[in-house]
């Protein structure tokens, strides 16, 4: 757990100094940052889309995780446990909502967070988290010098949801096998693609009801080889 702790506090910790910083930029400069991020979160998605041998398959899943997502309405329950987070701690931030989903979803889809999670909790090596909470946490500098509070509050996702995978590694040994692996990493750049594009403003999209796809992603593997 000691990778996840150190992950949910850099996230915290950036979330603070981005909220404290925002004030004293000017909106240009809070644009161009959030600009700049949208431009990297998006090359690093298709770089990780890219890199599977088999985009058909990929495809395949991100579909049924957007029609599985759809139906269980994901998004709607993010989004709704944002708002009763903003309502129990009376924030009067407009953009909390956004920002606890966009960084959730941003932190929490991946490889490095199964990776890191089995890593951690089979072996005690935490070194793949520890690189994801240094990146995150200059994320959450940006996203929530612009998104405000809600991003902050994402901290408690990564801790329960990364923290839940990695006391449950020594039953997702499997998910280490290289296939696996190649299978999650080109979904998951898919969807952070998505997020880029939100980021950027370009067009609203549900990236939350694509998440589902990541468990595809996982079986795929295993049924087809």
């Amino acid at each position: 757990m000691k990778g996840t702790l150190v992950n949910a506090s850099t996230v915290l910790a950036g979330s603070l100094i981005g909220m404290g910083a925002g004030r004293y930029l000017s909106q240009g400069i809070r644009t161009i940052l959030m600009q700049a991020l949208g431009l990297a979160v998006m090359v690093i998605g298709i770089k990780m889309a890219l890199s599977g041998e088999n985009p058909i398959a990929a495809v395949g899943c991100l579909l049924l995780g957007g029609i599985t997502g759809e139906l269980m309405r994901i998004e709607d329950g993010v989004e709704y446990l944002g708002t009763r987070l903003k309502a129990r701690f009376k924030s009067q931030s407009t953009t909390f909502v956004e920002g606890f989903v966009t960084a959730t979803i941003l932190y929490l889809t991946g490889a490095m967070t199964i990776v890191g999670s089995i890593q951690d909790g089979t072996v005690g090596d935490a070194t793949t988290l520890y690189l994801k909470a240094l990146l995150d946490g200059f994320a959450s500098v940006v996203l929530a010098s612009s998104l405000g509070v809600g991003v902050a509050f994402s901290a408690l996702s990564v801790l329960l949801v990364q923290g839940g995978l990695t006391l449950l590694a020594s039953q997702l040994a499997f998910l280490k096998e290289p296939a696996v692996l190649e299978s999650i990493t080109a979904v998951g750049g898919m969807i952070i693609v998505g997020i880029g594009i939100n980021l950027l403003d370009i067009k609203r999209l549900r990236v939350g009801n694509l998440v589902p796809a990541l468990i595809y992603a996982c079986i795929y593997p295993l049924i087809w080889k």
